[in-house]
């Protein structure tokens, strides 16, 4: 996150940290695939897939932009820690209601608890800056 805010600052805008971000991962990955012998994909077989299949890209850069926005703000510990709650969190969603191509799981009281505990320390993290924004009234 902080190698992308300060690519960000650099280029004048988050979104283009954002865009070289991902066009280094890119690619970074051809060499990788070339040495796997990763075939090529079937456009039939794209065309084919579910809709959400898209919706990974469009996390990734809600993410990475969210990081360039974010992270210099609250600090690489509190937004790190705020990530790790929010996937937590998003994943009890997903298992709950099967989204995504996962089998529906109930919620049980251990896993409630766990992310309890990850959002809890969030807060304890972030709490003297949280007092500070109560007390000042913004």
């Amino acid at each position: 996150a902080g190698a992308n805010a300060a690519l960000g600052r650099g280029l004048g805008h988050p979104l283009w940290a954002t865009m070289i971000s991902l066009a280094v991962s890119a690619i970074c990955v051809v060499p990788v695939m070339l040495a796997l012998r990763v075939s090529g994909p079937s456009i039939a077989g794209l065309a084919d897939q579910p809709k959400w299949i898209w919706i990974g890209g469009i996390v990734g850069v809600v993410y990475i932009t969210a990081a360039l926005l974010l992270a210099p703000k609250l600090g690489a510990a509190i937004f790190m820690t705020a990530v790790i709650a929010g996937q937590i969190l998003a994943s009890l969603a997903i298992d709950y209601f099967g989204l995504v191509g996962f089998q529906a799981k109930p919620l049980t009281l251990p896993r409630l608890i766990g992310a309890a505990v990850v959002v809890a320390g969030v807060l304890v993290m972030q709490g003297p800056s949280l007092w500070r924004l109560t007390q000042s009234g913004t």
